[in-house]
């Protein structure tokens, strides 16, 4: 698997690519009834499902996931089929920066997922997954 690049960017109010992307944890996202907003915070506790945009993965998989024991697995999300499911979609700040992030406010709808991908960190902790 190749790495993904790292780094902010300025992103658009609707990315080209039309996807946006979550992470989450395999046995999690199998077990049928997702309501994860991030690593440890449901999406009760939250209020929206955190995302990302394809430059910003790797980032938040670093910053995030980089410790984590569990096999995680990459959502992509394609915004079309989100919209379609009526799933509110928000590009907002993350506190503290001026990177903003596509947030779902209620649960990832299982139709607008388009491929669950393996992902995972190699010995200098680098993320990997295909896209």
């Amino acid at each position: 698997m190749a790495p993904i690049p790292t780094g902010a960017c300025d992103v658009p109010q609707v990315p080209v690519e039309r996807k946006i992307f979550h992470l989450a944890h395999r046995s999690e996202w199998e077990a049928g009834h997702y309501e994860t907003s991030t690593r440890g915070v449901t999406l009760q506790e939250e209020g929206f499902t955190h995302c990302a945009f394809v430059d910003q993965l790797a980032g938040v998989a670093e910053r995030f996931y980089a410790d984590d024991p569990e096999e995680l697995v990459v959502l992509e999300i394609d915004l079309d089929k989100l919209a379609a499911a009526q799933a509110e979609l928000r590009i907002e700040e993350a506190p503290g920066t001026a990177e903003r992030f596509p947030h779902i406010y209620g649960p990832i709808p299982p139709a607008a997922v388009v491929r669950v991908r393996p992902a995972r960190f190699d010995e200098s902790g680098t993320f990997h997954v295909d896209l």
